[in-house]
């Protein structure tokens, strides 16, 4: 076990580092973040901000010399800087891993090799896979392989030609096309696997989004009991299969009463914030226990949770002038817990905070939290 007072190290310095190292620095951990952008609100908090790029040789030295585990906050660093830091001190989750996550080609191509169910699709490398492309797939969307989320780098297509122009618009770059598929629900799994083994899925959300974004999470999920059980058991399974180490998180599609896994994310997750509110441990001190080797933490959800997600959008008014939101429209609810990131600057798309409602009774949650979402300005 790695205990108090060591020094953890965070590549990534955005809300989910915030967390982590809010919750190493409560157990009593100093923190070192890594991250090129000088006003990071995980560098803010850190112990040490290291502002360089992730790639930097003296950085990681410095990293690989003080810390005595690392892990990442976000699937964008380079797998590469993991595997570096990995020949001098514990990285969590591997490199391997979070290669596989970070890439859409690769992260399909396993999922359906280890025979978990997915939808169809299609690798895009050239015009010639375009062609040959199935025209039962279409209507389909394109998704690049690398750095798309939160709805970028995706477009929806109804044939060939429009897969063409939005393949040539993503600089020819190397996409999945993915058959559209009829949605339930979407649902998500987010879990800790420890060095031994041990799994422990915290209960599952239920997603909406909006414009590619996460919108509302609703936990438990208001989702068939045996679809959750039956969730939770592939995650876990791709866990296993991955031979992963730390949080991560499983989104699916349920579709005509069947699971078809989306895609996986090697690091906590936006669906997994209600944790921080309604179950004994959050995802991010779950997080600080499966780096350091520690026993997992309790995941019992002991209220029912709808959480919100902030976008800069709330922070401009009608004439596109800037304003703090009028707060106390969500702070006069007493079951309404509010977090913000301290980022810097509001910008449309932008995720800017969250709060999450939490009740003894889900339809309670439910309707406080939509009420609370319409009076702050969000609108469907």
């Amino acid at each position: 076990m790695i205990l108090p007072p060591a020094t953890l190290g965070m590549l990534g310095g955005g809300q989910l580092g915030r967390f982590f190292v809010l919750a190493a620095k409560e157990m009593g951990y100093r923190v070192i973040v890594l991250d090129p952008d000088a006003s990071s609100p995980a560098g803010r908090m850190a112990d040490e901000h290291l502002v360089a790029d992730y790639q930097d040789q003296d950085a990681l030295e410095h990293m690989a010399r003080e810390c005595a585990a690392i892990t990442t906050e976000f699937e964008n660093v380079p797998a590469e800087t993991l595997d570096l830091l990995s020949h001098s001190v514990p990285v969590r989750p591997a490199a391997a891993c979070v290669a596989i996550a970070q890439n859409r080609i690769r992260e399909k191509t396993f999922l359906r090799d280890h025979g978990f169910p997915v939808g169809k699709f299609e690798v895009i490398t050239s015009v010639t896979d375009l062609e040959r492309a199935a025209v039962d797939l279409f209507p389909a969307v394109l998704k690049v392989a690398r750095f798309g989320y939160d709805g970028k780098g995706q477009a929806r297509v109804a044939n060939h030609v429009e897969a063409y122009a939005a393949w040539h618009k993503f600089g020819s770059e190397a996409c999945v096309l993915e058959a559209m598929l009829p949605l339930d629900a979407e649902i998500s799994v987010v879990l800790a696997r420890s060095h031994e083994g041990e799994v422990r899925c915290y209960p599952v959300a239920e997603n909406i989004h909006r414009n590619g974004i996460l919108d509302v999470s609703i936990a438990p999920a208001r989702i068939d009991e045996n679809l959750c059980r039956e969730a939770e058991t592939i995650a876990a399974k791709i866990a296993q299969d991955l031979g992963y180490v730390g949080v991560m998180a499983v989104e699916f599609f349920v579709s005509g009463g069947k699971l078809l896994v989306n895609e996986m994310a090697p690091r906590p997750h936006n669906s997994g914030h209600y944790t921080l509110d309604a179950c004994m441990t959050s995802q991010f001190e779950q997080q600080v226990r499966a780096l350091c080797g520690l026993p997992l933490g309790d995941v019992c959800q002991h209220s029912a949770a709808v959480m919100v997600n902030l976008l800069g959008d709330v922070w401009f008014t009608q004439d596109h002038g800037v304003s703090t939101p009028d707060w106390q429209k969500l702070l006069s609810e007493s079951g309404l817990k509010l977090r913000q990131y301290d980022k810097h600057e509001a910008r449309h798309g932008r995720k800017m905070g969250h709060f999450t409602v939490v009740d003894a009774q889900l339809a309670n949650a439910v309707e406080v939290a939509l009420r609370a979402r319409a009076a702050i300005g969000i609108t469907d």
